[in-house]
This record gives C-alpha cells, structure tokens and sequence, in this order.
C-alpha cells in the first residue's frame, strides 16, 4: 500500500517490528523505537495507536519527535 502522496512503484520497506530481549518494538518513520511491548501484537496495537495520535496531532507533534530522533541518530 502506498503511503499518502506516493504515486509510484512502492520501495523496498524494512519490517518496523523488532524483538529484543523478548520484548517487541517498532520504529516510527523518524526513525525512533518505540516500546517495549510483550508481545508483537500488542506492538501491532501500539503502532496503531501512534499513527492514530500523529494524523491528529499539530504538525510541531512530529517535527519535535524528528528533532528528538535526528539527536539520538
């Protein structure tokens, strides 16, 4: 599936899943792990929940959460 204002052939994604020490994580598209979650389910639940709270966010929300994420890169 596309993301919003992509046209074209989609590229090549990474999984945004990750489990570490049997706790399960997600990275957001800035770049930041998220977590951490008991199981991939409730990491699926999360990740929902984040892209939910980002669409209805101002737009500072996730240019802060860029900033933060460009800083801990």
């Amino acid at each position: 599936m596309n993301r919003t204002g992509e046209n074209c052939e989609l590229p090549m994604r990474q999984s945004r899943f990750f489990e570490t020490d049997g706790y399960w994580y997600y990275n957001t598209r800035e770049g930041v792990a998220i977590g951490p979650f008991d199981s991939m389910s409730e990491a699926e639940t999360g990740v929902s929940d984040f892209i939910d709270f980002i669409m209805h966010a101002e737009p500072s929300v996730s240019e802060t959460l860029a900033k933060y994420a460009r800083a801990a890169a």
